[in-house]
């Protein structure tokens, strides 16, 4: 008989917890034993020596495709959306990221994107955080979905190929295992729309108390995609990976090791835990790109070395053109070669 929705996602919980395999499941830490789904999973997961050198081992393999964007709501003034995105292509900047439902024109944003040159390259659902996935009432896990699904449906019409979810807030009165089961139950709704649009649901590690461990960040990844897939054989979810969102609890590099081909998209921030000790948690983000403890340049070898190509999308305090143009070279010093 086969299982419940909710039993098997209780089942994928508590195996995640366990450290154990999950029957039908195929997850596999990336470069872990048996893997040999790849070259470069096979090079990472035969490396000797400390595990966090994996940034030291970057195969020579052509030159990376590693593009520039920024959030839209980071540029400010009163210009219009054409002369804004084409403040952003003078910066070098390859593509900006709106968020959906955002209060924007479809064919504004279209034309003032080929006006400057500048790619959409995906969107950033803007209800998760009021309507949460995993929240106790189906009123408000059923109007987040809706909310999100039609981010995916316009998606297609900006040029985006990514929706950035974050899946569920852990809370006093939402449990773990709780946000576990009802926001695989509510993603899954939403794969229907994915197949239809070709769009991926890319998932962000941000500070909702959930996804706390890398491995199961790959499990729960693993767990919405399994047995489905979009039309070209793509999986329909993948991570957005926010380095600078882990230091203050963890290592980037051993996520970007456990993730692998999972990481869909990159965000841009930095963190220190000298601030964070001395000032509070919050205070960590009071840092420019590259003055933390992200550590880039050895985030940006490591997300080589796995075969990542695409995005790096700052995620800061925006502001004028002097601003966008400090997050430029910022960014720029660990993304050019």
């Amino acid at each position: 008989m086969r299982a419940s929705s909710s039993t098997s996602s209780r089942r994928s919980f508590l195996a995640a917890s366990a450290g154990l395999a999950v029957p039908g499941l195929a997850f596999r830490p990336f470069g872990g034993e048996g893997d040999s789904s790849s070259s470069a999973d096979s090079k990472v997961g035969s490396r000797s020596g400390s595990e966090c050198s994996l940034a030291s081992e970057v195969a020579h393999r052509g030159p990376k495709v590693r593009k520039k964007a920024v959030k839209l709501g980071m540029v400010q003034g009163d210009a219009s959306l054409r002369d804004k995105l084409q403040l952003l292509r003078d910066l070098g900047f390859d593509g900006v990221e709106p968020a959906a439902p955002g209060g924007w024109d479809a064919e504004e944003l279209n034309e003032a994107a080929a006006a400057a040159g500048i790619e959409v390259h995906g969107l950033v659902g803007s209800k998760h955080w009021q309507l949460p996935l995993s929240s106790p009432d189906e009123k408000v896990r059923s109007e987040g979905r809706e909310a999100f699904e039609s981010a995916i449906r316009l998606a297609p019409s900006v040029g985006a190929s990514t929706v950035l979810l974050v899946p569920a807030v852990v809370n006093g009165s939402v449990s773990y295992q709780s946000a576990w089961e009802r926001s695989i139950q509510e993603i899954r709704k939403i794969l229907p729309v994915c197949r239809e649009s070709g769009i991926q649901i890319a998932l962000e590690n941000v500070w909702n108390n959930f996804l706390l461990s890398p491995l199961e960040a790959a499990l729960y990844v693993d767990t919405l995609n399994d047995g489905v897939e979009l039309e070209d054989g793509r999986p329909p979810v993948g991570f957005y990976f926010d380095a600078g969102n882990l230091v203050r609890y963890g290592w980037p590099l051993h996520w970007v090791e456990a993730l692998g081909s999972r990481i869909l998209k990159v965000d841009v921030k930095d963190y220190s835990r000298d601030k964070q000790m001395n000032s509070g948690p919050w205070s960590g983000f009071g840092v420019g790109i590259g003055e933390g403890n992200t550590g880039w340049p050895e985030v940006v070898a490591a997300l080589d070395a796995i075969g990542y190509d695409g995005w790096y999308t700052a995620e800061v305090q925006g502001g004028d053109e002097a601003r966008l143009r400090q997050i430029a070279e910022r960014m720029d010093a660990f993304l050019k070669d």
